[in-house]
């Protein structure tokens, strides 16, 4: 019976969530499977990734076919590594001890690169706020400044406007004290030929 490890899709539509499994290749896709190996959610950000590995190894050893997919995923997670220093130790190029630490080497970088990534991701992340931050602030200040200005000729122009009224005010007072003066000055012409 020929077997394939490969994706068994679930979850709902525009948003799937995989079981990695070992199935015979003429059940269906999402069908009757020999062995559950782990999950895959590509949907979260990074994609979630849960694998027995020691399951796999057994089935690869067995001679599983995985599809691209599942090869893809399995060597992100070490099977195919794994497998490969197994195939050394039957062969006798290592012990099994020496297999286990090369491994563990492998699991340790592979870690270390993936958390140095996961870093430059949140520092670029980072750094794209503080540009977005810092544009809203030249934003800001340039809105403060427009309407610093805006109000600052409209006071000027208020004060034109009263200083205009103002010496129209002092036009208008200043003809009417004339009369003033002029009738008083008639008046007491008037009064002096009397």
């Amino acid at each position: 019976m020929p077997v394939k490890i490969r994706l068994q899709r679930h979850g709902k539509k525009g948003k799937p969530f995989f079981w990695i499994v070992a199935a015979d290749v003429r059940a269906k896709r999402d069908g009757k499977y020999l062995e559950k190996l782990g999950i895959y959610n590509p949907v979260t950000q990074p994609a979630t990734i849960e694998l027995d590995v020691d399951s796999s190894v057994k089935w690869l050893r067995n001679g599983a076919q995985p599809t691209d997919t599942a090869r893809r995923i399995l060597s992100y997670k070490g099977a195919m590594m794994k497998k490969h220093l197994l195939a050394g130790v039957d062969k006798g190029a290592l012990t099994e001890e020496e297999a286990e630490k090369k491994f563990q080497a492998w699991l340790s970088e592979k870690e270390d690169k993936i958390s140095s990534s996961a870093d430059k991701a949140a520092k670029a992340k980072e750094a794209e706020k503080q540009k977005a931050l810092e544009a809203e602030r030249e934003v800001n200040a340039k809105r403060e400044a427009e309407a610093k200005a805006a109000q600052e000729e409209e006071e000027a122009k208020a004060k034109e406007e009263a200083e205009a009224k103002a010496a129209a005010e002092a036009e208008a007072e200043a003809p009417a004290e004339e009369e003033a003066t002029d009738e008083a000055a008639s008046e007491e012409d008037t009064k002096k030929e009397d």
